[in-house]
């Protein structure tokens, strides 16, 4: 009994070290929505789940070995889900923050670079709002889900109009 408990807690640390492991190497490969996926990353998201597989249950390909597995790796997505919805320095490491792409007409190449995102994408986004020149862009920005949100120029508010300010109160706990 004592061996069947150890194997467990063996595949627990197990699924629970990969899991953090595949979601830093995801994170460090860039930002992209699961629509944008090449058959490159499809590919590799499936060689990923098999090649990890045996390193999570080791040797224990019993039916209670999956479940654990299987009910660790929900848990730590659970854990990681509540960590970054409560803190902001959390949801900036893990989620990562968004990236300029286009500001006033103009490309920042670099951040293209950083982002790995080809000039053809960025002109197919700019044509998915509508929009046929790079002049014509207030900003274009990558947004942390992969998504490229744009604004035109005519779409941004000039210095002659007026700033309209958003006030959120927060409730006192009483």
């Amino acid at each position: 009994m004592w061996n069947f408990s150890e194997t467990l807690i063996e595949i627990v640390l197990r699924t629970a070290i990969i899991y953090i492991v595949v979601l830093v190497g995801i994170r460090l490969t860039g930002k992209r929505e699961v629509g944008q996926m090449t058959p490159f990353d499809l590919a590799l998201l499936l060689l990923i789940s098999n090649a990890v597989q045996n390193a999570m249950t080791g040797s224990d390909t019993t039916l209670v070995g999956g479940i654990v597995a299987a009910v660790t790796l929900l848990l730590m997505n659970t854990a990681v889900t509540q960590l970054v919805w409560r803190n902001r320095k959390a949801r900036k490491i893990i989620e990562g923050t968004p990236t300029l792409l286009i500001r006033h007409g103009k490309i920042i190449e670099e951040h293209l670079a950083k982002e790995k995102v080809s000039a053809d994408s960025l002109t197919q986004a700019l044509r998915e709002h509508g929009i046929a020149a790079i002049s014509d862009v207030s900003i274009a920005v990558l947004e942390i889900d992969g998504s490229i949100s744009v604004l035109k120029n005519d779409e941004v508010p000039s210095a002659a109009q007026p700033h309209r300010h958003i006030r959120f109160l927060s409730r006192k706990n009483t």
